[in-house]
């Protein structure tokens, strides 16, 4: 598991505005495999500790929640088209974004609530996850014709707009 820390402004530019402690985007892969999603879990968990991310504990549990349900939709669904999945997150002032980006073309949705299905509700959890947080998830296709799927929730209840996938 490979991890980018944030990258520092271009030569000639102004400087950022001073960030927060916890300012940043990181991004790491794993293969698409189901011993990544603990791995990718793992890894956020750590990240927002190490970072000290001002997260309730409840708002924690739920984004490690997402970020584990959107691993392992890629690897059940998009392994086959995509070995390797992408798990970014950003930090700011305001908010927590978490994105997961394989290669396969297919944009799911949410399904329905159905009492005779085992599997299959993972979308409909993230959404409702951030649905209750206050945040925001949605799907989206990248240029290289994969998708990314994210969930972005408030670090508190005065958070502007989220912050779109990059």
């Amino acid at each position: 598991m490979e991890i980018l820390g944030s990258v520092p402004p271009e030569p000639g530019q102004a400087p950022p505005r001073r960030p927060f402690a916890f300012d940043g985007a990181w991004r790491f892969t794993a293969p698409a495999l189901d011993s990544s999603v603990p791995r990718a879990r793992h890894a956020v968990r750590d990240l927002l500790r190490h970072q000290r991310a001002p997260l309730r504990e409840d708002l924690l549990h739920g984004l490690l929640l997402i970020v584990s349900e959107l691993v392992t939709n890629a690897v059940q669904h998009a392994a086959l088209l995509s070995p390797e999945v992408s798990v970014e997150v950003a930090l700011g002032p305001h908010w927590v974004r978490v994105a997961v980006e394989d290669d396969h073309p297919y944009r799911p949705k949410p399904l329905e609530a159905d009492d005779d299905r085992i599997g299959g509700r993972g979308l409909l959890l993230v959404k409702t996850i951030s649905d209750e947080a206050g945040g925001l998830c949605d799907v989206e296709h990248t240029a290289g014709g994969g998708k990314v799927v994210w969930a972005a929730l408030p670090l508190g209840a005065s958070a502007t707009s989220p912050p779109r996938p990059r």
